[in-house]
């Protein structure tokens, strides 16, 4: 897993100079690109050029279906676009007193100011007052928002505001509101401030974080280590991208330049639309960035706004993603979906009627592609709320509907808990499966020892059953073991400390 800060760590970005033209076929255009990405309009020779190749290119492709997507162009008015999403962008000042002893744990447990501006001090430099016991401090923390509302609603990460004693927010044209905080969700690091007295305000329009497309074009505005309004260019680097933040990750990679005081800043595409809200980068890299989908901004605004705290609903479900081997070993040519490995008792999937070994593949017929999927589809959904669960079981497809129960502080999860390990016995060899084991006292098999450094078992794993035959002892596993044909590849039920899960066994 990669080491990933928040934008309010103090690491930044090299900021991009220029923007290149690219043509429709994705050839450079052979001159004044830097030029034509700004306000100065293309020469119409470089247009009539531009048009010629893409038209020789279109005609070696087979035109796309109505339902395509409409074309993103190559330019656009770069200047223009930040003209007009600049006046929806705010600067957020937190001022927060703490005891200089303690300095209390902030996002991702880690001292929030130290989290903002590193430990040699705040803002665009300098150094803070040193910690003396008994003595408070007034400590300052930088971020960005953007306006929502006409009344003054503000949307920022929740990290940016964490611990705040008083929340200060200056608006593109230099007038300053304070601000009370409505409400903030941890799991996604937003939150909602109003402001005090604002009317009449610009709003940001809220665009489709599903309809953006790997490539395109974004602006990301915000207040880098206090700069005040800076604009950045970039394109879309990759979605849906896991970067070990919570259990709803899904973020929006991208190049524009984001650096510390960015955090809850917008990200528009190239209409102006807001797509994605600014939260982390990766420490010591370049032109790498995450943004939380605007669409996951929208599902809790509501709740945000009328209860201050999200409410989501849970399945009850322990889960796995599907390795290569595992696939195979449950019959599917490419591993898609997440694998139940254990229930919640009386939970909502209990009640359903899933079981450990079913495979999640849609929910409400959206299709489950990776195990992380799973979380993000059912929290979008309120408790109390009936949902369709599409599985495969046996190889067979099988739909249940499950009634959700309220997700509570602490998720449910697939939690690799560290495996017990009592005393060990005397091992019987099983090389042929890549794995040492031993009987357990009063039942049960253990792995000893794992020989094969591609296995999925791990030293202290219990073995319960192998392909659905229960294990009692060291003898009765072998039994089951010696039926089967090399090249196939066998489902192992283990627990793992407290954790029920399935791991391949490939058939040497």
């Amino acid at each position: 897993m990669m080491s990933v800060r928040s934008s309010q760590r103090a690491s930044s970005f090299v900021a991009r100079s220029a923007l290149a033209l690219l043509l429709a076929t994705g050839m450079l255009g052979s001159a004044g690109c830097g030029h034509e990405a700004h306000a100065t309009p293309p020469p119409p020779s470089t247009q009539e050029i531009a048009q010629q190749v893409s038209a020789e290119a279109a005609a070696g492709f087979t035109a796309a279906p109505a339902s395509a997507p409409a074309p993103v162009p190559a330019t656009f008015d770069v200047a223009d676009l930040a003209q007009r999403t600049t006046p929806v962008v705010v600067n957020i000042t937190t001022t927060q007193k703490v005891a200089a002893a303690s300095g209390g744990p902030g996002f991702g447990g880690i001292d929030p100011f130290d989290f903002f501006f590193g430990p040699q001090g705040g803002g665009g430099g300098g150094e803070r007052s040193p910690r003396s016991p008994g003595r408070s401090l007034a400590r300052t923390a930088l971020g960005t928002g953007f306006i929502i509302d006409a009344e003054g609603f503000i949307v920022t990460n929740a990290h940016v505001i964490e611990g705040a004693d008083e929340v200060k927010v200056r608006l593109a044209d230099e007038r300053e509101f304070a601000a009370d905080i409505v409400g903030r969700d941890p799991k996604l690091d937003l939150a909602l401030l109003k402001l005090r007295g604002a009317s009449g305000l610009p709003t940001a329009a809220l665009g489709s974080s599903e309809a953006l497309r790997v490539g395109e074009h974004v602006l990301a505005v915000g207040n880098p280590f206090g700069l005040g309004h800076t604009v950045t260019l970039g394109i879309v680097s990759a979605k849906a991208r896991s970067i070990g933040a919570g259990p709803y990750d899904d973020f929006i990679q991208t190049d524009a330049s984001i650096n510390p005081g960015n955090s809850g800043g917008p990200l528009f595409n190239w209409k102006g639309e807001v797509i994605g809200i600014n939260t982390a980068i990766r420490a010591g890299a370049n032109g790498i960035g995450f943004a939380t989908p605007v669409d996951a901004l929208k599902d809790i605004l509501p709740q945000l706004r009328e209860k201050g705290h999200v409410e989501r609903g849970k399945l009850g479900v322990l889960f796995q993603p599907l390795t290569a081997d595992l696939g195979k070993a449950f019959g599917m040519d490419t591993p898609k979906g997440a694998l139940v490995s254990d229930l919640e008792p009386g939970g909502a999937a209990a009640r359903a009627g899933i079981k450990p070994g079913d495979i999640v593949v849609a929910v409400n017929g959206t299709p489950i592609h990776h195990a992380e999927d799973l979380p993000r589809k059912v929290a979008r959904h309120a408790p109390g709320t009936t949902i369709k669960v599409s599985l495969l079981r046996g190889g067979k497809p099988v739909e249940v509907t499950a009634k959700l129960d309220q997700l509570g502080d602490v998720d449910g999860g697939d939690d690799d808990a560290k495996p017990t390990r009592g005393p060990k016995a005397p091992a019987t060899s099983a090389n042929k499966f890549g794995f040492q084991f031993s009987d357990l006292g009063g039942g049960g098999v253990r792995v000893d020892r794992v020989t094969d450094g591609e296995s999925e078992l791990s030293p202290g794993d219990v073995l319960l059953e192998v392909n659905g035959t229960p294990v009692r002892d060291g003898k009765a596993l072998e039994a089951t073991l010696g039926k089967l044909k090399p090249g196939t590849v066998a489902v192992a039920k283990i627990r793992r400390g407290k954790v029920t899960r399935f791991a391949a066994l490939p058939v040497r």
